[in-house]
């Protein structure tokens, strides 16, 4: 007998609902206008918010850095996969940000869950939006902390939370930008309860790195809140343009971390090449605040012109703009129809947004043309009306 049979009628069940995917394949550089699935489109599903992901800057950097150093680290940092070039990175990084120190994970899920499950254990408490990444849902669950969940953005219930809280220590978290909605969090107001509790504050800047904030420092810059926050975890594989995350805040933290988070002691450290990348990039960001502004004046006009043709967008303030369907199947169809249109907008569905929240996600780039973005509102216009949804 199969010991994964079971597994047969689970995949059933999905394509029975309508949310059974096959994720696309890219061909090719990731562009506002690529190839997926051999089939020229215009791109509204990629977090390359900048366009930084191909900028011959970065590739340069990148092969420099690998003719130099060579493809990988060979180990975890605590053994001997510590190299200057990581030091070095995450030097420029504080102060980028702000702060005393910064440190390098190998990528934003695994900064978030090593940090939330090393710094609590069982005798601490977590109070988290309900709307956090998975990536914050586990890294609770593996501290075994008590994990308190408050309706997102409601503030008088995270207030609640706070004065009922009988832990050892305290835990508030929130996502900066949150990923399914586009909405930013009420940081100053969060900010406030925490000190005002004693509790510690920690900002997922995922969506936010790169895009809010002077040249894209983040939430806690957009807010003016430096010294407020105690630790900020922010991503380099979205506006950065590579792959990893990292974890910025006093040194302690940062020490605490080298002896304790688990995927940075187990984990093999980032090939040179990966890190140069995103060395340049923070150059870029330093130097190019004018790609920041273009890609604020595209979300500008592609929101302006989905709600002009009567779609939800939610409560968005970013440039990830949900067109929010409700219908699951119906939210599939959309995205399909779409890609035959020649615009790849992924439709997204329960688990990853709650039943009756189904909607396609769109993001927009800096590297965007409002030509492409009006094929692509065209497009919406003429699948909405065939499916009634308009």
């Amino acid at each position: 007998m199969d010991a994964l049979s079971f597994l047969d009628q689970e995949i059933q069940n999905l394509k029975d609902q309508g949310v059974y995917r096959i994720p696309r394949v890219l061909s090719g550089e990731q562009k506002p206008v690529a190839y997926y699935d051999g089939k020229k489109v215009i791109n509204l599903s990629s977090n390359n918010y900048l366009g930084l992901a191909n900028h011959p800057r970065l590739k340069e950097a990148a092969i420099k850095a690998t003719e130099k150093f060579g493809v990988g680290s060979g180990a975890v940092r605590t053994i001997a996969g510590t190299m200057d070039i990581h030091r070095e990175f995450e030097e420029k990084l504080a102060k980028f940000k702000n702060v005393e120190a910064c440190l390098v994970f190998q990528s934003g899920f695994t900064a978030n869950s090593g940090t939330v499950s090393s710094i609590l254990g069982r005798e601490d408490v977590i109070i988290s939006d309900e709307l956090n990444h998975a990536s914050i849902i586990d890294g609770s669950r593996l501290s075994r902390a008590q994990i308190k969940v408050f309706p997102h953005g409601d503030l008088e219930a995270l207030e609640e939370s706070l004065k009922t809280s009988e832990g050892r220590r305290t835990l508030v978290i929130t996502d900066g930008v949150f990923s399914m909605d586009g909405d930013i969090a009420k940081l100053p107001e969060i900010a406030k309860l925490a000190k005002q509790y004693g509790a510690i504050l920690m900002v997922d800047d995922a969506h936010a790195s790169g895009v809010l904030g002077r040249n894209g420092r983040g939430t806690v810059d957009h807010f003016d809140l430096h010294g407020q926050v105690d630790i900020q975890v922010g991503t380099l594989s979205k506006a950065i343009g590579g792959l990893g995350g990292y974890v910025a805040g006093p040194q302690k933290l940062i020490d605490y971390l080298v002896q304790r988070a688990r995927p940075f002691l187990f984990s093999t450290s980032h090939p040179p090449g990966v890190i140069a990348a995103a060395s340049e990039a923070i150059d870029i960001l330093m130097e190019e605040p004018e790609l920041i502004d273009r890609l604020w004046d595209n979300t500008a006009f592609f929101r302006k012109g989905l709600q002009d043709l009567g779609f939800d967008t939610g409560p968005s303030e970013t440039p990830i703009i949900p067109v929010i369907v409700g219908d699951e199947r119906k939210t599939m169809e959309l995205a399909d129809q779409l890609f035959e249109e020649g615009v790849f907008a992924q439709g997204i569905a329960f688990p990853t947004v709650p039943k009756g929240k189904a909607r396609v996600r769109t993001i927009i780039t800096a590297a965007h043309t409002k030509e492409e973005l009006q094929y692509a509102l065209d497009a919406f216009a003429k699948v909405g009306r065939k499916l009634g949804l308009l």
